[in-house]
């Protein structure tokens, strides 16, 4: 009997541990029970330490026990939780070998992706991605915090727009091809971090007989992003299949995609001056351990951002009320930018999520969050003009793209 309030103690440590990591990460419908496990295991854990465990000495020897439990079962829990696979499917290659397809081009759609609502599986890939690659992150023991705090910007905001309005940026793409008199080529969607993948995307072009696969990338810069999409897609070798890929890059380079953000600002400003006009370009940003891997990251980002202030400059925006700014892991920050342009005596600051291709968590809730905290008088208006969406310009711009590699 001595010794079962030892293993009853080693049993409710551990417990508490498995819960609280399943508190962290589950589906926003079952917190609220994992919560109140949490609560009731919590309990039961101080109860007994403090009825069972009456002598100083042998108390602190089950404190020590019980943390280390509870840590051991916690980490064996977050060990669990970046385990689990990425399920989305991928469909059966049908195609023959060296059959040259029916000569038709096809369209690969390939941006980032994002749940409409809280999957932490895109996550759990990056994670993993960069444990194999060796690249500082997020520690393991505060991961299931990350995800709690991914899952409250989803409660915040009710569902991220991404995907649907990507499907509607494809559906305007397709249009504009068809306008011209393009009937034949076929268009499909991927997403990196949602279903379908890229590599099914060029699955199903296979198998409905492409003999051209143009891999249209909807991202501002070249990036692990991209390589993880452009390695999944070789991986289907689909000159085998007898047919040839072609990948445009990213859009850090488009003149035609900057001029949606001129115009973009002109058409909300109304009668105010653009030279009382704060204008906040807000940047996603990466950790500088990142930088050593993927340095194309920060730097084409930061390119197209200074190429677009030039280009405010251009349009009657003055020099002082432009500014970058970052959401993630660098410097400077939205809010303290957007105080200086108060300080320059503007009458609107505007602010955009440049380097996001469509609403998103980060377009939706964390960057305005960021500009918001700003001390700004109520009679300055700040508007959020957001990501780039189903802009006809932006159409454009990823158009362009695609038919500097159609024959």
């Amino acid at each position: 009997m001595k010794y079962f309030r030892w293993i009853l103690l080693i049993v409710v440590a551990g417990l508490l541990g498995f819960l609280v990591v399943e508190f962290l990460i589950v589906h926003p419908l079952k917190m609220n029970l994992y919560l109140f496990l949490v609560i009731v295991s919590g309990f039961a854990l101080v109860t007994l330490l403090k009825n069972s465990f009456r002598q100083k000495w042998v108390l602190l020897l089950a404190l020590a026990v019980a943390f280390s439990v509870f840590l051991g079962s916690y980490l064996l829990q977050t060990r669990a939780f970046l385990a689990r696979e990425d399920n989305r499917p991928v469909p059966e290659l049908t195609r023959a070998k060296g059959d040259p397809g029916d000569g038709h081009t096809a369209i690969i759609y390939f941006t980032h992706g994002e749940p409409e609502t809280y999957d932490p599986i895109g996550w759990i890939n990056q994670f993993n991605e960069f444990d194999e690659q060796e690249i500082d992150f997020i520690p393991l023991f505060a991961r299931p915090f990350f995800a709690y705090q991914l899952r409250n910007a989803y409660l915040k905001v009710g569902s991220s727009h991404h995907r649907q309005m990507h499907l509607q940026m494809l559906q305007s793409l397709e249009e504009a091809y068809r306008q011209e008199g393009d009937e034949s080529t076929q268009f499909y969607i991927s997403f990196l971090d949602d279903s379908p993948r890229p590599d099914a995307a060029v699955i199903q072009a296979l198998n409905d007989g492409a003999s051209h696969i143009i891999v249209s990338e909807v991202f501002l810069t070249i990036s692990n992003h991209t390589a993880e999409g452009e390695e999944l897609i070789h991986a289907v070798n689909v000159e085998e299949y007898g047919a040839t890929l072609e990948f445009t890059g990213p859009l850090y380079d488009s003149e035609t995609l900057r001029k949606m953000f001129i115009q973009r600002t002109n058409d909300h400003i109304g009668e105010v001056d653009p030279s009382k006009v704060g204008v906040l370009l807000v940047g996603h940003g990466q950790p500088d351990e990142w930088d050593v891997e993927w340095p194309t990251e920060t730097e084409q980002e930061i390119g197209f951002r200074e190429d677009l202030l030039k280009d405010f400059e251009h349009a009657g925006f003055l020099p002082e009320n432009l500014s970058l700014a970052w959401m993630s892991f660098k410097e400077p920050k939205p809010a303290p930018k957007a105080e200086e342009f108060v300080a320059n005596g503007v009458d609107m600051i505007v602010f955009f999520s440049t380097a996001i291709s469509a609403d998103s968590i980060h377009s939706q809730y964390d960057i305005p969050e960021l500009v918001y905290e700003a001390d700004v008088p109520d009679d300055i208006p700040i508007l959020n003009l957001g990501a780039w969406n189903d802009d006809p310009i932006v159409i454009q711009a990823i158009k362009e793209k695609i038919d500097s590699l159609m024959e």
